[in-house]
């Protein structure tokens, strides 16, 4: 049987009429699994592509559509199982929780299924954009005679070495209907703004005075305020000295007693 290939250069490129649209489950059992054991694919309809060697927009296929790869995970640090996702001029950052995903009787779970968002800049001061990544992998590495395909059941799996690190990714771009180009870009602008002052604010140190100390010479207030301390505070005053009596104390603030 002739192994039908639909990618050219990278690029999937299918009769008019026919779309890609698999499943999570599809995605996983009939082409990520196999790839990981290195059995035969359906179609050669998924090109292998290192997502993290360019950014979203400069990888191949059409920008306007969901895009397919089969990619590796790079170890961000030896001996960790920590992926390595910076890009050329961004990251990708996992969100949420990771998605398991079953078959369609829902008694065994097949893969997983992690989003992540694509930032611009240098982690963690990116700034958030609208490309989204959907990263597809096996639970396990099924290498025994009983999983194989039906062609291959009473064949041993020696040849069928697995490869782990192997991923799938589903890469698309989020669309907003109810904005246009340049209010998203503005949006996104401001986005970007808000998040530098508020990393200025909190870099920043409240200052604490003390106003009840007698040396007031280090307290930097301003000429209007210097002259009078208690300027804030309103003092009562009377005509009738018998009934109350002002006092002060240094250079504390006034506080009234009512004679006995």
């Amino acid at each position: 049987m002739e192994k039908l290939s639909f990618v050219k250069n990278g690029v999937l490129r299918l009769p008019p009429g026919f779309r890609f649209h698999p499943t999570d489950e599809e995605l996983v059992v009939q082409y990520l699994r196999r790839k990981v054991l290195a059995w035969p694919l359906p179609a050669s309809i998924i090109p292998e592509v290192d997502v993290c060697r360019a950014d979203p927009w400069d990888l191949p296929g059409d920008l306007e559509q969901e895009r397919y790869f089969f990619s590796t995970r790079e170890a961000k640090y030896p001996n960790t199982n920590r992926s390595n996702r910076a890009t050329v001029s961004g990251y990708w950052k996992a969100t949420g929780l990771d998605k398991q995903i079953v078959t369609s009787r829902g008694n065994q779970t097949v893969g997983m299924k992690k989003t992540l968002v694509f930032y611009r800049g240098k982690a963690p001061n990116g700034c958030r954009t609208d490309w989204i990544m959907h990263e597809y992998r096996v639970v396990c590495a099924e290498t025994s005679a009983c999983n194989a395909p039906p062609h291959k059941k009473n064949q041993t799996q020696t040849n069928a070495v697995p490869m782990e690190n192997w991923v799938l990714c589903r890469i698309f771009l989020k669309k907003r209907s109810s904005k246009t180009d340049e209010e998203n870009l503005q949006l996104h602008q401001q986005s970007c703004d808000n998040q530098k002052v508020g990393k200025l604010r909190t870099t920043s140190k409240p200052v604490f005075y003390d106003f009840l100390t007698k040396d007031r010479t280090d307290l930097n207030l301003a000429p209007s305020s210097s002259s009078s301390v208690s300027s804030g505070i309103t003092q009562v005053s009377s005509n009738d000295t018998d009934d109350h009596e002002e006092s002060s104390c240094g250079n504390s603030f006034p506080y009234f007693r009512r004679k006995p």
